[in-house]
């Protein structure tokens, strides 16, 4: 019987050995010592997947020793798809994320630290502030390319005949200033504003900024703590009185996302919609022939005219066996001109100085230029780096916020909510 298990045993070792002369072992080359890398992608919209794949075609015919095998990822499903790839040893050597789903897989040991890695060149052109985004603890663990700002579409006849005044990236709307214009924009069955709130927690904190507010602060040992200040309650006081006192935003799109609320726009029940800088692909994709529409900039406060944003990322696993021809890889797709042809694709900025001034993203068509103008205000967004806030999101933030901004709970309670539930949840994180 022992005699037989051994043979069994040996008839496996000698099929394992085989199977790894076939694929070229557990480094990732091939038997002629060609290195394979596998770059997962969570492009999807019809431009930026064409962008992606023939950057990586582009890659592989100018590098035969290094080929790139391009992976789709879906941004629904990324983080516990990623996950399940770390724990069971089947990462992706280039992972495309974004900076908000980072930290829990940076401090975890899961992406590599690249600051060893990455060329002069790519540190010098992307600022500081948005590197700031992918650093957690003392490594940087992604490189931050692509960014959006959230900006206001307007109905331009709708504002025009309203007799507001138009903003600008550099003179925008108070946030008391805005609130007033959407008073003058409601009626005969038009609302002045709609806010598509289906995800209320990112936009909450990320405008937040503008007023002042952070909600997140560290406190002397360099704990994450929660705190709700005056200027954390200068967007959401807005939001929540246009939609229950002043009756100037739609209640009912509060549970919308940015797309469920765009027939709405066209149809004229709504003047103005908070969006993303991307949803202009959908707009002019879907806008009925003759509809005019307008870019213009989110209002500010005395925090200025700035806002947070989780940039896109690129980072590289820490199992990865290549990291350094990763590292060159993603060199590759961010040059200047490349970062440029992906941030078209996806219709978002470039957070490359160099790729940003590019004339292309700089022209007033489609509102690029206003776009490009609101660059210079964006900042990390306040959770960036806190271990537990996607449990505080989710479990506490983002009812506290729903609650609020339909008039269930008022301002009081929202601050107990967010920041005495909320110091429990990121207590458990950083014992």
């Amino acid at each position: 019987m022992r005699a037989t298990v051994r043979r069994a045993a040996v008839a496996v070792a000698v099929l394992a050995l085989l199977l790894t002369g076939c694929s070229g072992g557990d480094d990732g080359r091939d038997a002629d010592g060609t290195i394979r890398l596998r770059f997962q992608s969570l492009a999807w919209q019809k431009e930026s997947v064409a962008a992606n794949k023939q950057l990586v075609k582009e890659w592989n015919a100018a590098h035969p020793d290094v080929q790139v095998e391009y992976v789709q990822g879906s941004w629904d499903s990324v983080h516990d798809q990623l996950l399940t790839s770390f724990e069971g040893g089947e990462a992706p050597d280039v992972i495309h994320d974004a900076s908000d789903d980072l930290a829990d897989f940076a401090y975890g040991g899961y992406l590599a630290d690249l600051r060893p890695l990455l060329p002069e060149r790519l540190k010098a052109d992307i600022p500081e502030q948005s590197w700031r985004t992918t650093t957690f603890g003392e490594g940087v663990h992604g490189v931050p390319f692509l960014q959006e700002p959230r900006v206001l579409i307007a109905n331009t006849k709708l504002l025009k005949a309203s007799g507001a005044r138009t903003p600008t990236p550099e003179r925008p709307w108070s946030w008391e200033e805005f609130r007033q214009v959407t008073k003058e924009l409601t009626g005969q069955g038009r609302y002045g504003i709609a806010w598509p709130l289906k995800e209320p927690v990112s936009v909450s904190l990320n405008l937040g900024l503008s007023g002042g507010g952070r909600l997140f602060h560290r406190d002397g040992d360099g704990k994450a703590v929660l705190r709700f200040e005056p200027g954390d309650g200068v967007v959401t006081g807005t939001i929540h009185d246009q939609v229950n006192t002043d009756r100037s935003a739609a209640r009912s799109a509060l549970g919308m996302g940015g797309s469920d609320a765009l027939p709405g726009f066209f149809g004229g029940r709504y003047a103005m919609l908070p969006l993303g800088f991307s949803y202009r692909q959908q707009i002019i994709q879907q806008a009925p022939e003759g509809f005019e529409w307008t870019v213009l900039p989110m209002p500010a406060g005395a925090g200025g005219a700035v806002q947070g944003v989780s940039p896109q990322t690129l980072s590289v696993a820490e199992e990865s066996p290549h990291q350094k021809e990763a590292v060159a890889f993603i060199d590759f797709l961010l040059r200047p001109a490349n970062m440029v042809r992906l941030a078209r694709g996806d219709w978002m900025l470039p957070t490359g100085t160099e790729a940003l001034a590019d004339p292309s993203l700089r022209v007033a068509e489609h509102g690029w230029a206003v776009g490009a103008a609101l660059a210079e205000g964006l900042r990390p967004a306040p959770a960036q780096s806190v271990r537990g806030y996607p449990e505080w999101k989710d479990k506490v933030a983002t009812p506290a916020y729903q609650e609020f901004y339909s008039g269930a709970i008022d301002a009081d309670e929202l601050s107990n909510r967010l920041v005495e539930d909320g110091n429990r949840v990121l207590a458990r994180y950083q014992r």
